[in-house]
């Protein structure tokens, strides 16, 4: 694994702080909102939640053996900073109040340097030392995942953690990334005496590259993850064999194989057609399984998933049909709300994998999707791009 920086996320308001002092340790952080020092407020990233108070008791417990002292000491860097972590911290602090500083690999040359294979408060992680340390990551794949899992210790891995003692100095830092532009232009005002350059990357924080409104109700989405999207409804699109091969089917097989064991039932009981989709009213919290610990609930939106199965192929060999596609939407328009379906993300049906063109199926979709009384997303493909006249609301919904 080839990599040229670490990370480290925080709460916007630190910036000032840190651009002068470097990254501060746990040390001495009580269990209340921010903590003061000689550098002035430093705000926790969970602020007032009482999940920092359990954090802080669970790191002031562990000494690794290479240590002196608690992890406590230490600042935390991540890998990989698009992790369970960052994900709760959207809900419980707010996209527009999170930053994420790049810091230079070469801090790994300071002294006393520890690294952990996944997050360091779980138990089953490993401490050691710098250049052994990195060799485990370099074998951890999961730090270029875009997803994980409890079961298989992906989610614990794709934490792992570099641990700097004390403080992580200011000319280590590289880079500010940050969501969106409001959080950019509030990030450069907070850097007007420094020369860090500031990054939009919304991808890192599970965030879309645009959005592009069509209607009232529909929105095309541009990059970002269907899986974390903030809608009720998934659709994922499969074909009638009861095999998950590749895709989003194969993605959804993996990441949860309870929908998968309920759509191979669903076909060998045809209880899926290509004009009748099959909803998995799941009951398991996504967002739950999705972010380090059980999150706040009070700000996330639709933390419990259901799955709408969308036959868009017959057989998993052959292309999918522009028919059977409109069959499928056909039902959507007129059974979703029925069915308790309050918004639904979609992708391009059969563009992928099933070899259909968008200019022709997304004024199919948009014209059974508009208006229908629900939000509606949309995901465009990632396999070619689209010229700019097909994404355009008079060509989508012409009449």
């Amino acid at each position: 694994m080839n990599f040229n920086s670490l990370f480290y996320i925080t709460h916007i308001e630190n910036l000032q702080s840190i651009i002068k002092q470097g990254i501060p340790s746990y040390k001495g952080i009580p269990s209340y909102r921010s903590i003061k020092s000689e550098d002035g407020e430093f705000i926790s990233l969970f602020k007032g939640k009482t999940n920092l108070k359990n954090d802080i008791d669970k790191r002031s417990k562990i000494i690794p053996q290479f240590s002196k002292t608690n992890i406590l000491s230490y600042v935390s860097l991540f890998f990989q900073p698009r992790n369970p972590i960052l994900y709760r911290a959207i809900f419980e602090t707010g996209l527009d109040k999170l930053v994420i500083l790049e810091v230079a690999k070469t801090v790994l040359n300071e002294p006393g340097v520890i690294i952990s294979d996944g997050n360091v408060t779980e138990e089953l992680t490993q401490f050691y030392p710098c250049s052994q340390g990195l060799k485990k990551i370099q074998q951890a794949k999961i730090i270029h995942s875009d997803w994980w899992k409890k079961c298989d210790g992906s989610k614990r891995r794709i934490m792992a953690e570099c641990l700097i003692p004390e403080r992580v100095k200011p000319e280590y830092i590289r880079s500010v990334i940050i969501a969106d532009d409001i959080t950019n232009i509030l990030g450069q005002m907070m850097l007007r005496s420094s020369k860090l350059p500031v990054n939009c990357n919304p991808e890192i924080f599970f965030q879309p590259k645009r959005r592009i409104s069509i209607g009232k109700n529909i929105t095309l989405i541009d990059g970002g993850d269907m899986f974390f999207s903030q809608l009720q409804t998934l659709t994922i699109t499969v074909n009638l064999q009861g095999i998950m091969g590749k895709g989003l089917a194969l993605r959804t097989r993996e990441q949860f194989p309870d929908v998968y064991v309920e759509y191979e039932k669903a076909c060998r009981t045809k209880r899926i057609t290509t004009d009748r989709p099959y909803i998995y009213k799941r009951e398991e919290s996504v967002a739950d399984e999705l972010t380090d610990i059980k999150p706040y609930r009070k700000n996330i939106e639709n933390p419990y998933k259901w799955f709408l199965l969308f036959a868009t192929k017959r057989h998993w060999k052959t292309n999918s049909r522009i028919e059977d596609i409109e069959n499928g939407l056909k039902w959507v328009q007129e059974y979703s709300t029925k069915e308790g379906i309050q918004s639904l993300a979609m992708s391009a049906l059969g563009c992928a994998l099933g070899g259909l063109n968008w200019k022709d199926v997304a004024p199919l979709m948009c014209k059974y999707l508009d208006e229908i009384g629900i939000p509606i997303e949309i995901y465009l493909p990632r396999e070619y791009s689209i010229d700019p006249v097909y994404l355009t609301q008079s060509y989508l919904l012409s009449p």
